[in-house]
């Protein structure tokens, strides 16, 4: 029940900002920061992961088609809850934020 409350809350708060793949740079001002703070440490400022810890941890390269196809609410899932290697978000990021980024990440594939 949590989390489908948690991904009704995602789907809820992009709404109101208006984020769409078409839009997704653009609907997260915010999320450049908190990604660089954040994921671009593995993930690269590019999300290519081609960085020292990103090839250690194996990270995937947040423009390709399996990281793209994926559903908002599974990425939110592994942002807050963390996946493989990578640690939980949950406690050091807000549900906003945490959707701002998979704004962000959408918008990664369109560069």
């Amino acid at each position: 029940m949590l989390n489908y409350k948690r991904r009704v809350s995602v789907m809820m708060i992009l709404a109101a900002l208006g984020a769409s793949s078409a839009f997704a740079a653009d609907a997260a001002p915010g999320a450049a920061e908190i990604y660089k703070t954040k994921c671009a440490s593995c993930h690269g400022p590019d999300g290519a992961s081609q960085t020292p810890a990103g090839k250690v941890m194996k990270a995937p390269d947040l423009r390709s088609a399996e990281v793209q196809k994926e559903s908002d609410a599974d990425l939110q899932q592994s942002i807050s809850n963390g996946k493989g290697k990578m640690p939980p978000f949950k406690a050091k990021l807000s549900v906003a934020d945490v959707a701002s980024l998979v704004a962000y990440i959408r918008g990664l594939a369109k560069k």
